[in-house]
């Protein structure tokens, strides 16, 4: 029997007709050949020249705690170092103060050098002060300083991955359009995050250009296969098509023709189903034009199960997956006023869910597409990452087991992530001079994952990788690697600073950054 749709007193009256809200959580696609088998490439055929390459978002570009900087992390990075081909593998770097544009942790660590583990009511003042030096230091690094001058070029990079860019990004923005983008530096006291630091991300990125016009991320990725060819490629995409709801607490529909626009799309934080497949479409044929023998396709998280967005009070009635309303993590149940607070109903985050089903099931149905044409069939795969997400998702379903569909089962976290305590989970990061208290899977921005996520991520990639053939090598780059490989997590715990060593003041330095939000919007502009 199908899963019926909800009755319309569920809906939000926003909602578009295009959007299909059902019961029940969309299942998974466990099977990244989506039912359709395909003769394995021959092993004895010389690999390509470029052995990864990936094109996506922020969680592509390795981008945590409010900033893109730790790029030597991100899970392309992890899959490279694990493939044994970590030497040749290329990616932006960002140095400066905590990198782009605002780094909580490297701010939560500035203020714990100076305050110590608990910041005093008499000390906030003070506090604010030092926030908005630091940030003043940070403005003046990439605005003026060595930071907005790009680096020397030497090849183009193997992570396409650009922080803040959805679909229309990848397939129109160029490196033409950024430079061209960013104006005039303003020296404005009471406004110090970094102007067009996307832009000067996106920069770090791709090629320089060579015309007026410049790469998107897939102009790049088509010439590394024009250049050799492409062993791997993955495309994680369409999380920006609908973050702005939970980052900016507002559930804006995309309309036609405005989502087309670069400029006009601004306004929107979710993209209509129809939209986001139309766009998907065009997409498809792109990445079907770049020479790859395998490539992946990763579907997109449902953004209301971070926890940027934290649900209030209790769930709205038994069984439900919702909670009445959706906050920012530092506003107390108690202290929350529908009326005053930021927030959006969980009847709209229902209908962001049910839309990104919808573009999950769009990616799916591309795969089964392309893997089973008669003419030029592709070794195409999906990764649900969706999937991945619900299993982890704590409040959701784990703290919930009513609220479980019947597909559900937990994720079982690697060895060396299991033996953690506590164990990591996807609630917002809390800690105090003890250690951590709670979550471990999301970084301070409470939407983008902490190192040891990116490697459960990775290991998911790899995984899929090994089920095409693709051969993985240790660090020599010659010697093969035998049997199912295992991301190497006693690394990425060790090299994770938020588990292996927790800030000690997170607590009181929270709520100055639930003061820095309510002055200047700091969450929805960091974005």
């Amino acid at each position: 029997m199908a899963d019926p749709e909800v009755p319309d007193t569920m809906r939000d009256k926003k909602t578009p007709a295009s959007v299909r809200i059902r019961w029940e959580a969309r299942k998974p696609e466990d099977d990244p050949t989506v039912g359709v088998p395909l003769k394995l490439p021959d092993a004895a055929a010389p690999a390509p020249a470029h052995r990864l390459v990936a094109i996506g978002d922020s969680l592509t570009h390795g981008f945590q705690s409010g900033a893109i900087y730790n790029t030597a992390l991100s899970y392309p990075a992890i899959i490279a170092w694990e493939m044994g081909w970590s030497d040749h593998f290329r990616y932006p770097r960002y140095g400066g103060p905590g990198g782009l544009p605002i780094n909580i942790e490297y701010v939560v660590r500035r203020l714990e050098d100076r305050y110590g583990a608990k910041i005093d009511w008499y000390e906030l003042a003070s506090a604010a002060f030092s926030v908005r030096s630091i940030m003043d230091d940070i403005e003046d690094y990439w605005e003026t300083g060595r930071g907005s001058r790009p680096p020397i070029s030497t090849g183009i990079n193997h992570n396409l991955g650009i922080y803040g860019w959805d679909v229309r990004d990848v397939l129109e923005r160029t490196s033409g359009i950024c430079a061209d983008s960013i104006g005039t530096p303003k020296d404005n006291t009471l406004d110090q995050l970094v102007e067009d630091a996307n832009d000067r991300a996106a920069l770090r990125v791709l090629p320089p250009r060579e015309d007026e016009r410049g790469m998107t991320p897939l102009d790049a990725a088509r010439k590394l296969g024009d250049d050799g060819g492409i062993e791997t490629l993955i495309v994680m995409l369409g999380a920006n098509n609908a973050l702005g709801t939970v980052v900016k607490l507002k559930v804006e529909w995309s309309k036609d023709p405005a989502y087309r626009n670069l400029k006009d799309k601004r306004a929107f934080t979710v993209w209509d189903p129809d939209h986001f497949a139309a766009e998907l479409k065009e997409l498809v044929k792109a990445v079907e034009t770049i020479k790859a023998r395998h490539v992946i396709w990763a579907t997109v998280p449902h953004v209301t199960i971070a926890p940027v967005a934290r649900g209030v009070a209790r769930k709205v009635r038994e069984g439900s997956r919702y909670y009445p309303y959706y906050t920012r993590p530092w506003i107390n149940d108690e202290d929350f006023d529908p009326a005053d607070d930021p927030r959006i109903t969980g009847q709209e985050a229902r209908a962001i869910d049910a839309a990104i089903d919808q573009y999950n099931d769009a990616i799916v149905a591309a795969v089964k597409d392309m893997r089973s044409r008669q003419q030029d069939p592709r070794d195409w795969f999906v990764l649900d990452v969706a999937g991945v997400l619900d299993r982890l998702a704590a409040r959701r379903y784990i703290l919930d087991p009513l609220a479980q569909p019947k597909w559900w089962r937990p994720y079982e976290l690697p060895a060396s992530l299991a033996r953690l305590r506590p164990k990591p989970d996807s609630r917002f990061f809390r800690s105090d001079p003890d250690g951590r208290k709670a979550g471990g899977l999301f970084s301070l921005d409470g939407v983008h994952p902490t190192t040891i996520a990116y490697g459960v991520l990775a290991q998911e990639f790899i995984n899929v990788m090994q089920r095409a053939g693709v051969p993985f090598r240790y660090g020599d780059g010659k010697t093969p690697r035998i049997g199912p490989v295992a991301v190497d997590f006693d690394r990425l715990v060790a090299l994770d600073t938020l588990v292996s060593d927790p800030p000690r003041s997170l607590a009181s330095d929270l709520k100055l950054i639930g003061w820095l939000d309510e002055k200047i919007d700091f969450f929805k502009r960091m974005f």
